[in-house]
């Protein structure tokens, strides 16, 4: 038998997914509703701090969904399940910093006992497992911090499944076409570890932020060659990117100052830049 509460789930978790149904600020309030009622009647007491879905099998992407709002988590996990995605749902900082990132995070950053941009911090001191925030922050400046600090993708509140789930399927395409983890590049006095995400210029280790290394190594893919700036931004920030194109132009002025030598990464007006294979 269907009851009043079971259906207000079912509405929620549509709303949730189908954005022409609704944002999800609506259905989150529908669903800490349905959550007190059922708590203030006594049915069932709700235990969502850790959910895990299903055994993970091989060949299906496993996502660790961080966020500590029950109304917004619990609709996620269902339509990223719907999607054929396995979920592991933590709700605090710390236990997304223990816990195995899987094959991509999706991190809110209002989470209860650690900033989340400390947590997309330290998740990216050991692990390049892709990251996308979830932010209220619409700023700027706010994004740029947010891709420096390692997140690859950001979605700015409210938002849709739809959108989230173009995101992850454009993140994972990106992800795909970058060099094996444990390639070595060498250009001239340039060599960049993959691995271990160093740089070093003349045997000095040059200390980068993620978004400079992420740029550094892009560019030293394809030693020589001009990149455009379309194609930098939508590789190393996003595919789609629609801040300022200044950004771009901040981190190689960085770059170059980091590493001493102006030559290093020409710019070709109208065009992008290049790595100089033999930097003099």
């Amino acid at each position: 038998m269907t009851t009043a509460t079971d259906a207000a789930v079912t509405i929620a978790v549509r709303c949730f997914m189908f954005p022409s149904w609704g944002l999800f600020p609506t259905c989150k309030n529908r669903i800490e509703d349905r959550v007190s009622r059922r708590e203030g009647q006594g049915k069932r007491q709700v235990k969502m701090h850790r959910y895990r879905s299903g055994a993970c099998h091989h060949g299906v992407m496993h996502i660790l969904l961080v966020e500590d709002d029950i109304g917004i988590a619990e609709p996620l996990v269902e339509g990223l399940q719907r999607q054929g995605y396995d979920v592991t749902w933590v709700r605090t900082g710390r236990e997304a910093i223990a816990e195995d990132p899987r094959d991509l995070v999706l991190l809110d950053l209002g989470l209860p006992d650690l900033d989340g941009e400390m947590v997309a911090s330290r998740i990216r001191e050991h692990s390049q497992v892709p990251i996308i925030v979830v932010t209220a922050r619409s700023d700027e400046i706010d994004r740029v911090t947010l891709l420096d600090l390692g997140a690859d993708d950001y979605l700015v509140k409210p938002f849709g499944f739809r959108e989230l789930s173009a995101r992850i399927r454009a993140l994972m395409r990106r992800v795909s076409d970058r060099p094996a983890a444990d390639q070595e590049i060498e250009v001239g006095r340039l060599a960049i570890s993959n691995r271990t995400r160093t740089v070093l210029f003349d045997g000095e280790e040059v200390l980068l932020t993620p978004k400079e290394y992420d740029l550094l190594a892009f560019l030293a893919s394809d030693p020589g060659a001009v990149l455009s700036r379309d194609e930098i931004l939508r590789s190393v920030w996003d595919e789609h990117w629609w801040g300022s194109t200044k950004t771009l132009d901040v981190h190689i002025a960085s770059l170059r100052r980091k590493l001493g030598d102006p030559d290093l990464i020409a710019t070709i007006r109208g065009v992008g830049y290049r790595l100089t294979e033999s930097p003099e």
